[in-house]
């Protein structure tokens, strides 16, 4: 646990972002690889603050946010928190702290407490691990909201009263999205039933499958958050929106 000090959100990518909340450092669903099957990472990562970490919420089994070969970096002592079902298969990687939650339970980090949410999305991997995905909402200093992935569902509207911050998915890794998935359109409606006070868009402009481009990145790197911001600007105004780039830190002010 490090001390105390002001509060931060930096995205590393993907669905993985950095928490500092209240002395908490918390990190989400990691993928820190350049290559994940046919996937490439398209901006570098630069992950020497992942150290004193205090725990690593996992949001469900796809490979895309269950990436073992990046939990290898990580050390052995973190906590996990991982949905109920997962617990055999990350502590044959040698974990020895794994939280397994279902919706409504919660866990204490310090001065934070991790809250297990509903997600609409399905959850199942190779070789028979399936457990239910989840969302995670973490109380500290400030309320901030980890969806995972997730479709809309109606229940948006209640789950987590004053948020400070929604990280927000938008879109994905390739040119179309498949069942469970918000895109730009999807996610500004999210808002709008989740009310918080400001967003960062997560989970676009990481990854993109190698066939998918030869001389140039593909227009879905970039295009999704465009969208995102034009549909947010409409259907949640009073959210603030702050876009962030690959490895980039936003410090929450003392006054939001």
């Amino acid at each position: 646990m490090t001390a105390a000090g002001a509060d931060r959100i930096r995205w590393l990518g993907h669905s993985t972002v950095l928490l500092e909340l209240g002395g908490a450092r918390l990190l989400t669903d990691p993928v820190l690889r350049p290559w994940i099957l046919h996937l490439r990472r398209a901006a570098p990562l630069a992950a020497e603050s992942l150290h004193e970490l205090d725990a690593v919420l996992i949001s469900h089994v796809h490979y895309d946010h269950l990436d073992l070969p990046s939990l290898k970096r990580l050390d052995r002592g973190v906590t996990l928190i991982v949905p109920k079902g997962v617990g055999p298969l990350v502590r044959s990687r040698g974990f020895r702290s794994v939280e397994e939650v279902e919706v409504g339970d919660a866990v204490r980090i310090g001065a934070a407490v991790v809250r297990a949410v509903h997600a609409e999305h399905s959850s199942s991997r190779v070789l028979g691990t399936k457990s239910k995905a989840l969302g995670y909402v973490v109380e500290g200093p400030r309320r901030v909201y980890f969806p995972g992935d997730t479709d809309l569902f109606p229940e948006l509207a209640g789950l987590a009263p004053g948020l400070d911050a929604a990280l927000v998915p938008i879109w994905g890794w390739g040119p179309s999205l498949g069942p469970g998935h918000l895109d730009p359109r999807g996610a500004a409606e999210a808002l709008a039933l989740l009310r918080p006070r400001l967003a960062v868009p997560i989970h676009w402009g990481t990854y993109y499958p190698v066939q998918s481009t030869r001389w140039k990145q593909p227009a879905f790197l970039s295009e999704p958050v465009e969208e995102f911001e034009r549909w947010a600007a409409e259907l949640a105004p009073e959210v603030e929106i702050r876009v962030l780039q690959v490895g980039e830190e936003l410090t929450l002010r003392a006054d939001f």
